[in-house]
């Protein structure tokens, strides 16, 4: 099932923003993300804000109710911002965006573009379960104006994939990838989850293998989380299942980190490889970064100028406040000065050029010191050299406790 909405502070039903979160609109990076709230099937360890046909079934939501919710969203968005930026970065995940074909993805960018426009270099990415796309898709989606692709593999073990009840053939990742390419893609992605019970040294090493062969220019590659809710987190609680271990996640990580920086794909974000900058996620650094970013569909959530807010849930009463006249906006929270200082340093500190010292406390930095000989951020780094200010940046060791570093520093 999906998760629950954070709880905030009332929103307007007209959507409108502080004045001071408009200040600045334009000279930061702008992006939109589109939420695509549909599945095929339900994957046991999704808590994503997801429905399949079946769950929808009672309900009057559908593809089409929601593309003229979207529409409605982005309208009222331009609105809200008065002048909007065109957008820099657009993304479009879910659920399975693939599932509207390449028709309805290229609707999907119309909306953006007529509402906000699209800066030059724009990047336009979505996300696409391997099964639902083609050759035909990919070049449609090519020439609807996409020029990035993520894919989710998960896996190229059948039995993992068996347990993550995804319902792709283990190779048709790759060849997804490999057709995404001969449509036009200079930039694509392969998604993969770690630490999987059941899965081994072995069964990672070939999904690696798969990936490299792809010949993708990024890989996301996250461990396993076991959500409360969803159905892999009752079959753990039922003892069909044992939990992920620790210390196996941090082994699958180093193995995966040390597989793809020998194949010249560098880390530049913890969980996210590249072989160079011009191939990074420029909507993610986005997001690590503190850019603006409108947030469309049921559940997104948005972030302009230190306010954010996030959507309703369901499918049916997004479409149904939209249509109206009232924004779909839950709630919201306007972050205080130590939110934002608290976010940079948890997002800011994730990237390989790390967090700039002069951004900490002086009681901060002087832990960072500590954690420098500790071996969690380079000394190096740290010290600055040529000039450079000094940063915190974390070694793989730093890595693989981000979250320890982050609550030290903070």
């Amino acid at each position: 099932m999906p998760s629950a909405l954070p709880d905030g502070d009332t929103a307007p039903t007209d959507g409108r923003l502080p004045d001071s979160a408009l200040q600045g609109l334009g000279r930061r990076p702008f992006g939109v993300y589109v939420h695509v709230p549909f599945c095929a099937t339900r994957c046991g360890y999704c808590d994503f804000n997801t429905y399949t046909a079946a769950e929808l079934s009672s309900s009057p939501a559908s593809p089409a109710s929601w593309l003229d919710g979207l529409r409605r969203e982005l309208s009222l968005a331009a609105s809200v911002l008065g002048s909007p930026p065109a957008a820099d970065t657009v993304f479009v995940g879910g659920g399975t965006p693939s599932m509207l074909g390449a028709g309805g993805l290229a609707s999907v960018l119309d909306a953006v573009r007529s509402s906000f426009g699209l800066a030059a270099d724009a990047e336009v990415t979505t996300e696409s379960n391997p099964e639902s796309t083609s050759p035909d898709f990919f070049e449609g989606i090519r020439e609807a104006g996409y020029t990035r692709v993520s894919l989710g593999m998960q896996s190229a073990a059948p039995h993992v994939l068996a347990v993550l009840d995804r319902t792709h053939t283990p190779g048709r990742a790759a060849a997804a990838a490999l057709e995404a390419r001969s449509a036009g893609f200079e930039h694509v992605n392969l998604d993969l989850i770690y630490g999987t019970p059941g899965e081994s040294a072995a069964d990672l090493s070939a999904s690696l293998d798969a990936v490299l062969a792809a010949g993708v220019d990024h890989v996301s590659a996250y461990a396993l989380i076991v959500e409360a809710g969803t159905a892999l987190a009752r079959r753990i609680a039922r003892g069909e299942l044992p939990a992920p271990d620790d210390d196996v996640l941090a082994d699958r990580y180093e193995q995966v980190d040390a597989v793809l920086s020998a194949a010249g794909l560098h880390w530049y974000e913890v969980s996210n490889w590249a072989p160079a900058p011009a191939a990074w996620c420029r909507h993610n650094m986005g997001y690590w970064h503190g850019a603006d970013w409108w947030g469309a569909g049921p559940g997104a959530h948005s972030h302009v100028g230190g306010v954010r807010w996030w959507n309703v849930k369901h499918p049916a009463r997004y479409a149904s406040l939209l249509a109206a006249g009232s924004s779909p906006a839950a709630a919201r929270e306007v972050l205080s000065t130590s939110d934002r200082r608290l976010e940079r340093v948890m997002l800011e500190l994730r990237l390989v050029d790390g967090l700039i010292v002069d951004a900490l406390s002086p009681a901060a930095r002087a832990e960072a010191g500590l954690l420098a000989e500790e071996g969690l951020l380079d000394a190096a780094a740290l010290k600055g050299v040529h000039g450079r200010f000094g940063r915190c940046v974390l070694t793989l060791r730093g890595r693989l406790l981000a979250d320890a570093v982050v609550r030290r520093l903070t």
